[in-house]
C-alpha cells in the first residue's frame, strides 16, 4: 500500500545554552557529554521504536527530554512515537514544540505540515510546508513536496489542483522514482480531466514494481474514460486477484453493481 505521507526525522540535536565562566574547558567537556547522552537516548528510543518497543522507546526519549527539554531529535522521534500510538494530542505537542524550537528546519516544518495534513488541517499544514521550502539546506526536498502536494490533492481545492500538480512535478524531479509523488500527480491530472498524461504517470509508476490496490483502481478508471475497454477490464481482474479484500476492490464491484 502507498503511505499516506512520508515523514522525517530532524537531524540536528539541539541543546540549551549554558552559562559559563572562567573555566571554559571543563564546561565545553561537560555540555559535549551532556550533549551526547541525549544522542544516546534519543538512538535508543528510534532503535526500540523500529523494534516494536514502544515502552521501551518512550522510556529513553523521555529521559532525553528530561536531560534536555529543548532537544529538537527528542521531540521529533517521541512524537513519531506518540503519532504510531494513537495519542495524537500528545504527538502534536512534540511537533509543534521541535518547529518551535527549530522554526527555519525543513525537517521539523515538514514533520508538522504532515502531521497537520493527516489531521484534516490542510491550511495549517501548508504554512509549515512553505517555511521547510525556505530551508537551503533541506536535504530530502521530495519528501517534502510530495507531503505538500498530496495534501492539497487530498484537501484542498479545484483552485488548488495545480499547485498541487507544481509541488508532485518537483519531487519527482528530486526523485524520479517518487511512488508517492507518481500516483497522487496521475490522481490530480485525472481529476483535471488529464487522462493521457495520467495514464502516463501510472505506467511509470507501474514500473516501479510496486503493486498497489489505489493504483489499479486508478489505472482502470484512467483506462474506461480513454475508452480502452480491454485494458480496464485487465485491471479490474488484477484488482480482484491480487487484493480481493481490499477498499477499492470493493468500491469497483459496488460501482459494477449499481451500473447493473
Amino acid at each position: 500500500m502507498l503511505p499516506r505521507f512520508l515523514a522525517v526525522f530532524a537531524c540536528c540535536v539541539s541543546l540549551s545554552a549554558c552559562e559559563t565562566t572562567g573555566h571554559r574547558g571543563l564546561d565545553d567537556t561537560k555540555a559535549q557529554k551532556e550533549q551526547d547522552a541525549v544522542s544516546t537516548r534519543v538512538e535508543l528510543g528510534k532503535a526500540y521504536m523500529q523494534q516494536g518497543k514502544f515502552e521501551l522507546a518512550q522510556e529513553n526519549l523521555l529521559k532525553a527530554l528530561d536531560r534536555d527539554a529543548n532537544s529538537v531529535d527528542a521531540h521529533t522521534v517521541i512524537a513519531v512515537l506518540y503519532e504510531r500510538l494513537g495519542n495524537a494530542k500528545s504527538a502534536e505537542q512534540h511537533y509543534a514544540r521541535a518547529a518551535e524550537l527549530a522554526p527555519k528546519s525543513g525537517d521539523t516544518n515538514n514533520n508538522y505540515g504532515r502531521f497537520l495534513c493527516a489531521t484534516g488541517r490542510s491550511s495549517e499544514a501548508q504554512k509549515y510546508f512553505a517555511r521547510a521550502m525556505e530551508d537551503p539546506f533541506y536535504k530530502t526536498p521530495g519528501i517534502l513536496y510530495s507531503n505538500a502536494g498530496m495534501c492539497l490533492a487530498d484537501h484542498g481545492s479545484d483552485a488548488q489542483l495545480s499547485q498541487a500538480e507544481d509541488y508532485l512535478r518537483k519531487a519527482l524531479e528530486a526523485d524520479p522514482n517518487n511512488a508517492l509523488a507518481l500516483y497522487y500527480i496521475a490522481k490530480v491530472l485525472y481529476t483535471k480531466n488529464d487522462f493521457f498524461h495520467a495514464r502516463a504517470f501510472v505506467q511509470r509508476f507501474e514500473t516501479l514494481g510496486k503493486p498497489d490496490p489505489a493504483a489499479l483502481l486508478l489505472a482502470r478508471n484512467i483506462e474506461v474514460k480513454l475508452g480502452h475497454a480491454d485494458s480496464a477490464k485487465d485491471y479490474a481482474q488484477r484488482l480482484h486477484k491480487d487484493f480481493p479484500d481490499s477498499e477499492q476492490t470493493r468500491l469497483l464491484d459496488g460501482a459494477n453493481s449499481a451500473a447493473q
